[in-house]
Protein backbone atom coordinates (compact mmCIF):
# COMPACT_ATOMS: atom_id res chain seq x y z
CA UNK A 1 0.00 0.00 0.00
CA UNK A 2 1.48 3.33 -1.03
CA UNK A 3 1.52 5.60 2.01
CA UNK A 4 1.81 8.68 -0.19
CA UNK A 5 -1.69 8.15 -1.57
CA UNK A 6 -4.98 8.35 0.27
CA UNK A 7 -6.87 5.04 0.21
CA UNK A 8 -10.37 3.97 1.14
CA UNK A 9 -10.15 0.68 3.06
CA UNK A 10 -13.09 -1.57 3.95
CA UNK A 11 -12.53 -3.70 7.06
CA UNK A 12 -14.58 -6.85 7.67
CA UNK A 13 -14.37 -9.51 10.35
CA UNK A 14 -16.14 -12.52 11.83
CA UNK A 15 -18.29 -13.51 8.85
CA UNK A 16 -18.90 -16.96 10.37
CA UNK A 17 -20.34 -18.44 7.20
CA UNK A 18 -23.22 -15.96 7.02
CA UNK A 19 -23.43 -15.65 3.26
CA UNK A 20 -26.46 -13.32 3.00
CA UNK A 21 -24.84 -10.93 5.48
CA UNK A 22 -21.59 -11.00 3.49
CA UNK A 23 -23.45 -10.37 0.23
CA UNK A 24 -25.23 -7.38 1.79
CA UNK A 25 -21.93 -5.91 2.96
CA UNK A 26 -20.32 -6.42 -0.46
CA UNK A 27 -23.27 -4.67 -2.11
CA UNK A 28 -23.03 -1.82 0.39
CA UNK A 29 -19.33 -1.38 -0.42
CA UNK A 30 -19.81 -1.10 -4.19
CA UNK A 31 -20.81 2.59 -4.41
CA UNK A 32 -18.12 3.58 -1.91
CA UNK A 33 -15.26 2.97 -4.40
CA UNK A 34 -13.21 0.89 -1.99
CA UNK A 35 -9.51 0.49 -2.82
CA UNK A 36 -8.65 -2.35 -0.43
CA UNK A 37 -10.74 -4.88 1.48
CA UNK A 38 -9.29 -6.38 4.67
CA UNK A 39 -10.98 -9.39 6.25
CA UNK A 40 -9.83 -10.14 9.80
CA UNK A 41 -10.79 -13.78 10.24
CA UNK A 42 -13.31 -16.31 11.54
CA UNK A 43 -14.57 -16.67 8.01
CA UNK A 44 -16.77 -19.75 8.04
CA UNK A 45 -17.28 -21.41 11.43
CA UNK A 46 -20.95 -21.87 12.24
CA UNK A 47 -24.16 -23.68 11.20
CA UNK A 48 -24.89 -21.50 8.18
CA UNK A 49 -23.19 -21.56 4.74
CA UNK A 50 -19.47 -22.31 5.31
CA UNK A 51 -18.88 -23.93 1.92
CA UNK A 52 -20.56 -21.19 -0.08
CA UNK A 53 -18.86 -18.48 1.97
CA UNK A 54 -15.33 -19.80 1.56
CA UNK A 55 -15.92 -20.20 -2.19
CA UNK A 56 -16.77 -16.49 -2.36
CA UNK A 57 -13.77 -15.46 -0.26
CA UNK A 58 -11.29 -17.52 -2.25
CA UNK A 59 -12.27 -15.65 -5.42
CA UNK A 60 -11.91 -12.16 -3.96
CA UNK A 61 -8.81 -10.02 -4.25
CA UNK A 62 -8.91 -9.29 -0.52
CA UNK A 63 -6.38 -9.35 2.29
CA UNK A 64 -7.52 -12.17 4.59
CA UNK A 65 -6.27 -12.83 8.12
CA UNK A 66 -6.48 -16.14 9.99
CA UNK A 67 -8.95 -16.22 12.89
CA UNK A 68 -8.96 -18.61 15.83
CA UNK A 69 -11.91 -20.60 14.47
CA UNK A 70 -10.21 -20.82 11.06
CA UNK A 71 -7.09 -22.17 12.76
CA UNK A 72 -9.03 -24.80 14.69
CA UNK A 73 -10.22 -26.30 11.40
CA UNK A 74 -6.73 -27.49 10.48
CA UNK A 75 -4.95 -27.67 13.85
CA UNK A 76 -7.47 -29.55 15.98
CA UNK A 77 -8.47 -33.19 15.76
CA UNK A 78 -11.90 -33.08 14.05
CA UNK A 79 -13.45 -35.22 16.81
CA UNK A 80 -12.56 -32.51 19.35
CA UNK A 81 -14.09 -29.61 17.44
CA UNK A 82 -17.06 -27.74 18.86
CA UNK A 83 -20.38 -27.90 16.98
CA UNK A 84 -19.84 -24.70 14.95
CA UNK A 85 -16.34 -25.69 13.85
CA UNK A 86 -17.34 -29.30 13.20
CA UNK A 87 -20.20 -28.23 10.94
CA UNK A 88 -17.84 -26.05 8.91
CA UNK A 89 -15.10 -28.69 8.79
CA UNK A 90 -17.47 -31.32 7.40
CA UNK A 91 -18.38 -28.99 4.52
CA UNK A 92 -14.82 -28.30 3.33
CA UNK A 93 -12.52 -30.00 0.86
CA UNK A 94 -8.70 -30.22 0.94
CA UNK A 95 -8.23 -27.16 -1.29
CA UNK A 96 -10.29 -25.01 1.05
CA UNK A 97 -8.44 -26.25 4.13
CA UNK A 98 -5.15 -25.50 2.35
CA UNK A 99 -6.37 -21.96 1.63
CA UNK A 100 -7.10 -21.43 5.32
CA UNK A 101 -3.63 -22.72 6.21
CA UNK A 102 -2.08 -20.17 3.86
CA UNK A 103 -3.53 -17.15 5.68
CA UNK A 104 -1.28 -15.05 7.94
CA UNK A 105 -2.19 -14.58 11.60
CA UNK A 106 -0.67 -11.09 11.65
CA UNK A 107 0.29 -8.77 8.82
CA UNK A 108 1.99 -5.37 8.64
CA UNK A 109 1.10 -3.12 5.70
CA UNK A 110 2.64 0.33 5.68
CA UNK A 111 1.60 1.77 9.08
CA UNK A 112 -1.25 -0.72 9.58
CA UNK A 113 -1.04 -3.88 11.69
CA UNK A 114 -3.75 -6.49 11.08
CA UNK A 115 -4.65 -9.40 13.34
CA UNK A 116 -7.71 -11.21 14.66
CA UNK A 117 -7.60 -11.08 18.47
CA UNK A 118 -4.39 -9.60 19.85
CA UNK A 119 -1.02 -9.55 18.06
CA UNK A 120 0.15 -12.58 20.04
CA UNK A 121 -3.10 -14.50 20.60
CA UNK A 122 -6.01 -14.93 18.19
CA UNK A 123 -8.19 -16.25 21.04
CA UNK A 124 -8.03 -13.15 23.26
CA UNK A 125 -9.91 -9.87 23.11
CA UNK A 126 -7.85 -6.71 22.69
CA UNK A 127 -10.42 -3.99 23.41
CA UNK A 128 -12.58 -5.86 25.93
CA UNK A 129 -11.99 -7.31 29.39
CA UNK A 130 -14.29 -10.11 30.60
CA UNK A 131 -15.62 -9.79 34.14
CA UNK A 132 -18.57 -11.50 35.80
CA UNK A 133 -19.87 -13.05 32.62
CA UNK A 134 -19.81 -9.85 30.56
CA UNK A 135 -17.24 -7.85 28.62
CA UNK A 136 -16.43 -4.22 29.35
CA UNK A 137 -14.26 -1.81 27.42
CA UNK A 138 -10.66 -2.50 28.39
CA UNK A 139 -8.70 0.39 29.85
CA UNK A 140 -5.57 1.71 28.17
CA UNK A 141 -3.21 -0.12 30.52
CA UNK A 142 -4.92 -3.43 29.71
CA UNK A 143 -4.86 -2.76 25.99
CA UNK A 144 -1.19 -1.78 25.97
CA UNK A 145 -0.30 -4.92 27.92
CA UNK A 146 -2.09 -7.05 25.29
CA UNK A 147 -0.26 -5.22 22.49
CA UNK A 148 3.16 -6.09 23.89
CA UNK A 149 5.89 -4.53 21.77
CA UNK A 150 3.67 -3.98 18.74
CA UNK A 151 3.06 -0.37 17.79
CA UNK A 152 1.65 1.32 14.71
CA UNK A 153 -0.40 4.32 13.71
CA UNK A 154 -3.45 2.11 13.11
CA UNK A 155 -4.26 -1.41 14.26
CA UNK A 156 -7.17 -3.53 13.06
CA UNK A 157 -8.63 -6.36 15.12
CA UNK A 158 -11.77 -8.48 15.34
CA UNK A 159 -12.77 -11.46 17.51
CA UNK A 160 -15.14 -9.72 19.97
CA UNK A 161 -17.76 -8.87 17.30
CA UNK A 162 -18.13 -5.42 18.93
CA UNK A 163 -17.65 -2.31 16.76
CA UNK A 164 -15.21 0.06 18.40
CA UNK A 165 -12.71 2.79 17.62
CA UNK A 166 -10.22 3.32 20.46
CA UNK A 167 -7.55 6.02 20.53
CA UNK A 168 -4.60 5.37 22.84
CA UNK A 169 -2.57 8.05 24.58
CA UNK A 170 0.33 7.45 22.17
CA UNK A 171 -2.03 8.35 19.25
CA UNK A 172 -2.44 4.74 18.11
CA UNK A 173 -5.93 4.09 16.74
CA UNK A 174 -7.40 0.60 17.12
CA UNK A 175 -10.43 -0.35 15.05
CA UNK A 176 -12.71 -3.33 15.46
CA UNK A 177 -15.21 -3.33 12.55
CA UNK A 178 -17.67 -5.58 14.38
CA UNK A 179 -19.03 -8.81 12.97
CA UNK A 180 -20.49 -9.32 9.53
CA UNK A 181 -22.23 -12.53 10.46
CA UNK A 182 -23.01 -13.08 14.17
CA UNK A 183 -24.24 -10.39 16.55
CA UNK A 184 -24.44 -12.37 19.82
CA UNK A 185 -22.78 -15.46 21.24
CA UNK A 186 -21.49 -17.11 24.40
CA UNK A 187 -17.96 -18.38 24.98
CA UNK A 188 -15.95 -20.07 27.71
CA UNK A 189 -12.65 -18.18 27.26
CA UNK A 190 -11.19 -16.54 29.31
CA UNK A 191 -14.24 -17.50 31.42
CA UNK A 192 -17.88 -18.07 30.54
CA UNK A 193 -19.41 -14.86 29.17
CA UNK A 194 -22.00 -13.43 26.81
CA UNK A 195 -21.28 -11.02 23.94
CA UNK A 196 -24.24 -9.10 22.51
CA UNK A 197 -24.55 -6.17 20.10
CA UNK A 198 -28.31 -5.67 20.49
CA UNK A 199 -29.13 -5.58 16.79
CA UNK A 200 -29.13 -8.25 14.07
CA UNK A 201 -27.65 -6.18 11.26
CA UNK A 202 -24.27 -6.89 9.66
CA UNK A 203 -21.39 -4.65 10.72
CA UNK A 204 -18.20 -3.44 9.03
CA UNK A 205 -16.00 -0.35 8.83
CA UNK A 206 -14.53 1.95 6.19
CA UNK A 207 -11.30 3.87 6.79
CA UNK A 208 -10.44 6.92 4.72
CA UNK A 209 -6.76 6.25 5.16
CA UNK A 210 -4.01 8.78 4.67
CA UNK A 211 -0.45 8.71 5.96
CA UNK A 212 -1.07 11.87 7.97
CA UNK A 213 -4.63 11.35 9.20
CA UNK A 214 -7.64 9.09 8.80
CA UNK A 215 -11.36 8.95 9.53
CA UNK A 216 -13.41 5.87 10.32
CA UNK A 217 -17.01 5.01 9.49
CA UNK A 218 -18.63 2.23 11.53
CA UNK A 219 -21.33 0.87 9.26
CA UNK A 220 -24.46 -1.19 9.95
CA UNK A 221 -26.12 -3.01 7.04
CA UNK A 222 -29.54 -4.63 6.93
CA UNK A 223 -29.91 -8.08 5.38
CA UNK A 224 -32.30 -11.04 5.51
CA UNK A 225 -31.33 -12.19 9.01
CA UNK A 226 -34.55 -14.24 9.23
CA UNK A 227 -33.13 -16.41 6.44
CA UNK A 228 -29.92 -16.89 8.41
CA UNK A 229 -31.87 -17.61 11.58
CA UNK A 230 -33.92 -20.29 9.82
CA UNK A 231 -30.75 -21.89 8.44
CA UNK A 232 -29.31 -22.15 11.95
CA UNK A 233 -32.59 -23.60 13.22
CA UNK A 234 -32.58 -26.23 10.46
CA UNK A 235 -29.12 -27.21 11.63
CA UNK A 236 -30.36 -27.56 15.22
CA UNK A 237 -28.62 -24.49 16.61
CA UNK A 238 -31.24 -22.63 18.63
CA UNK A 239 -28.59 -20.38 20.16
CA UNK A 240 -27.50 -19.08 16.76
CA UNK A 241 -31.07 -18.92 15.46
CA UNK A 242 -32.15 -16.59 18.26
CA UNK A 243 -28.95 -14.53 18.25
CA UNK A 244 -29.07 -13.98 14.50
CA UNK A 245 -32.55 -12.48 14.53
CA UNK A 246 -32.16 -10.29 17.63
CA UNK A 247 -28.53 -9.48 18.41
CA UNK A 248 -29.10 -10.92 21.89
CA UNK A 249 -28.13 -14.30 23.27
CA UNK A 250 -31.25 -16.22 24.43
CA UNK A 251 -31.75 -16.05 28.22
CA UNK A 252 -32.86 -19.65 28.51
CA UNK A 253 -29.51 -20.89 27.13
CA UNK A 254 -27.25 -18.81 29.34
CA UNK A 255 -25.15 -20.88 31.75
Amino acid sequence: MNSAKSRKIAVLSDIHGNLPALEAVVNDMKPKYIDIVINLGDHISGPLWPKETIEVLMHQNWINILGNHDRYLFEENPVNLGPSDKYAYNCLNDEEITWLKSLPSILVIDSLILFHGTPANDNMYLLETVENGRARLANQKEIKKSLGQQNAKTMLCGHSHIQRVVKLSDSTTIINPGSVGLQAYDDVLPEYHIMETGSPQAKYAVINYDHATDSVELITVGYDYELASKQAYRNQRIDWSEALKSGYFPNELKM
